[in-house]
This record gives structure tokens, sequence and C-alpha cells, in this order.
């Protein structure tokens, strides 16, 4: 018997990110009682201001910016029903090759070993059965991304602890399937550059590499509205533009790679608490 509620503990670069990659798994879970931990280690300063401004263009406040995706982040959190809420605080570095990257304070520029060790406190605090976190690339290259895969893995290694972890990623059926729908609904999806393809790992895995499959339909409608709660960076959440139900339909299973084990379950597996209830 644990002395404690089993605890799932999230980790993620940014206010949004939460509700694209674990929304899912964040609302099933509180539903079913387990405490769920929202590990934010960026504040989102890159991301657009009032009116869509960009950053670096005139009237972009990333200190604004940062404030009212706080708000907005708080917001997700009460609609995925998220028990805990843990910012880390770091400035958003923005895209790979900006400016930002190199900035006072920025997550990419960081030593690993300071931000793994401020988590390594929050994970002997809430220790957790289950981590979620990016894989080492950052799903898709943000730096922030990789940055969050990398402080994840020293801090486990630095508390010695030894959870299930996962990292997030899709699986390349859905990546052509959500192409498909993207371009029925006007956006600009272009197929990637093969040209381009040995410079810049391929997004998600094949199907047969995907340890674990979690459904996550029924809570499909919370995880739209999480997303639907960062209004302020709607220009760039391209899954609100297909409705809540084509978005349930085509986002209700959240898929990832089982990298630490103690259980022993067999994998392909369709929860990532098999093995410890």
């Amino acid at each position: 018997m644990v002395d404690r509620p089993l605890t799932l503990l999230a980790v993620h670069a940014h206010p949004d990110d939460e509700a694209t990659g674990t929304g899912g798994v964040l609302a099933r879970y509180a539903a079913e009682g387990i405490r769920t931990v929202l590990v934010t280690c960026t504040d989102g300063g890159c991301g657009d201001g009032p009116g869509g401004v960009k950053p670096g263009e005139p009237g972009h406040d990333p200190a604004a910016v940062a404030a009212m995706r706080r708000q907005e982040l708080e917001a997700s959190c009460a609609v995925l029903k998220v028990s805990h809420l843990e910012l880390l605080g770091y400035a958003d570095s923005g895209m790979m090759g900006w400016s930002a990257n190199d900035a006072p304070g920025a997550f990419w520029r960081t030593p690993v070993e300071e931000g793994a060790a401020r988590l390594a406190e929050l994970l002997r605090h809430y220790r957790p059965d289950v981590v979620v976190t990016y894989d080492e690339n950052g799903f898709y290259g943000h730096p922030d991304h990789i940055q969050a895969n990398r402080v994840t893995m020293a801090a486990l290694a630095m508390t010695g602890m030894t959870p299930k972890v996962y990292w997030t990623t899709a699986p390349r059926s859905m990546m052509q399937r959500f192409g498909e729908v993207m371009r029925e609904l006007g956006a600009d999806w272009e197929e990637p550059d093969p040209a381009e393809a040995t410079a810049m790992p391929e997004i998600g895995l094949p199907d047969e590499e995907i340890t674990t499959w979690v459904d996550t339909t029924e809570f499909g409608g919370q995880k739209f509205d999480a997303l639907a709660a960062h209004a302020s960076q709607g220009e760039n959440i391209f899954f609100l533009k297909m409705g809540k139900e084509r978005f349930t339909e085509l986002m209700g299973v959240e898929t990832f790679v089982r990298v630490q084990d103690a259980t022993g379950v067999a994998v392909p597996e369709d929860d990532l608490f098999a093995g410890l209830r």
C-alpha cells in the first residue's frame, strides 16, 4: 500500500502544451481520482500578444504576454481538473534560431543541472508514479521542449526514483490523417520536403513503435475547452479550427513511448498506470 494518492506528473515547456499532448490523460486520470501535477517550465513570453502581435513586432511586451498566458494556463488547468500547477518560471526561448534562445533567463540557455535540481525537488515532494514529458527532439525540435526532456531525465537520475516514464508522440498514421483534415479546413499544411528529411527528424513514430495508446475520447470536450482557454494563441492552435466533434474524433487517443518501467507490464498497453493499480 502507498501512503499517498497515485500521481501523474507531466513536464511541459509552455502554457498550452499541457492541453495539446496530454489534455486527455490529465482529464481522464483526474476523473479516476488520480492526483495530477503539471510542471510548466517557461512563461510563454514568446507567444502572440493582443491582436496577434508577434514577438519582435511593435507592441509585443513579453512580460504582459507572460502574465496573460499564466491566466490562460490556470483556466486550462481548471478545465482539466489538474490537482497542482507548478511554474518553474524560465523565460520562453522562442523557436530554434531566434535571438530569444540566448536571452538572459531563457530556459534553453539554463544549465540542465540547474533546472533538474529544481524539478528534482518537485519529484521528491510529489513522488509521482508516472512522469510524462517530450522525447529527445522535443517532438518537433522546439528548444524549450528539448530542454524539458533533458531536465526531466536529469532530475529523475538525481533522485534515483523509478516511476514509469513516458515521452509523448504521435503515430505516423495519425499525422497523415491530421494533414488531410487540415487541408480540408483550408489550413496551410504542407508535406515535408524529402530533401530536408535528413536535416530534421520526422515527427511522430511508426505505429508499431508506440508502446502506449490511451483512449481519452470521453474527455475530448474537456481537452478542446482547455485548448480554447489559451485564446491569445488561437491563431496558432490549428486543432480548434476543426470544431469539438471533429477534434474529439481525431484526437481521442493520446500516444506515448514508455522509456522507464519497473512493473514489467507488457506493451502495447492502454493505461499509463498499468501495473500500478
